[in-house]
């Protein structure tokens, strides 16, 4: 089972420092895949509602290539990835869709939408989904499934 920590969280949200690099770093640092918001504008940005941290880009490309899930929070973030020499990261982009597949061919299922085959549930503890079939699971509670 893939775990991702949501934004870096692992034992619940913390909006002062989600998707901070540091935040990102530590999370990865224990072992999980870590999702990130990143936003481009005339460089890529990290933050959830808007660009908010500046970040070493291409350290973080290269150094977290397998464990970090890029969500692109606008159009201009995906467009950078397709068109880069990042194009093998593995990136996304999604509102409220059942489901959407990421750059690597992963189904990414939008909370309460399980049980999907070999899919990453998002923010299962929200409905209580089936995990049963799932590949990996994003939460900001991931530590609580560290052990399933």
């Amino acid at each position: 089972m893939i775990l991702i920590s949501h934004r870096g969280n692992i034992n619940g949200p913390n909006p002062s420092k989600e998707n901070h690099p540091e935040y990102i770093k530590k999370a990865l640092n224990q072992g999980y895949n870590v999702e990130v918001d990143i936003w481009y504008t005339d460089k890529p940005m990290l933050g959830h509602d808007n660009p908010k941290y500046e970040f070493d880009s291409h350290t973080f490309f290269i150094t977290y290539q397998k464990n970090i899930w890029w969500h692109c929070k606008n159009l201009e973030a995906l467009i950078f990835f397709q068109n880069s020499s990042y194009a093998d990261l593995n990136y996304f982009w999604h509102e409220e869709d059942t489901v959407t597949l990421t750059s690597q061919n992963n189904i990414w299922a939008y909370p309460g939408k399980q049980p999907v085959q070999n899919s990453i549930a998002v923010m299962p503890e929200m409905y209580g989904d089936d995990l049963s079939q799932c590949l990996g699971i994003c939460s900001d509670f991931i530590i609580n499934y560290k052990n399933e």
